[in-house]
């Protein structure tokens, strides 16, 4: 992980430098992107439970729509969260970059939140992971003309998002 976090260090002057990250003091936002991720995660489950009738597009689009729903959700609450520090970004890239160089805890860090509970996991490598997961899937969802989704990836995607939205959304009310 120190690794990874040394790359995304680098990316986030990189991006910083070229304008894809920007410092800003607009944290009226914050509770905005937080709830647009909340009603696009209620907007995503809709579409997921979604049974469409014969008359309706094949459950395979809905998917789609759900697991693109599913990462905006996700998207907007890393938003929230970057804005938190100071920042905003301008495409899905530096969004992912700027939520792990800005929020993935050093290695004393992290034995610090292991000692408290691990109350604040939304730090940890796995998130930045499921966002990445999500970002990818959604541009296949979007741009691939053949690719079907099982239910239970569908199910990970939407819950990956469930659960980011659910730890960012407490961290930011604290």
């Amino acid at each position: 992980m120190k690794i990874e976090k040394e790359i995304y260090n680098e990316k986030f002057g990189e991006f910083l430098k070229y304008g894809r990250i920007k410092k800003s003091n607009q944290f009226f936002k914050i509770k905005l992107f937080l709830q647009k991720a909340e009603n696009s995660l209620l907007i995503a489950k809709y579409i997921k439970e979604l049974d469409p009738s014969k008359d309706e597009p094949k459950k395979l689009y809905w998917d789609y729509w759900a697991i693109t729903i599913s990462y905006y959700s996700m998207l907007y609450a890393a938003k929230a969260a970057i804005l938190l520090k100071g920042y905003e970004v301008k495409d899905h890239d530096a969004a992912q970059t700027a939520l792990a160089h800005l929020l993935l805890p050093d290695e004393i860090e992290k034995e610090d939140l292991d000692i408290l509970n691990q109350s604040y996991k939304i730090f940890e490598d796995e998130y930045v992971k499921s966002f990445e997961d999500a970002k990818i899937e959604s541009h296949r969802a979007r741009y691939s003309a053949i690719k079907k989704y099982t239910g239970r990836r569908l199910k990970e995607i939407f819950d990956n998002a469930k659960k980011f939205v659910a730890k960012l959304s407490l961290i930011l009310e604290e």
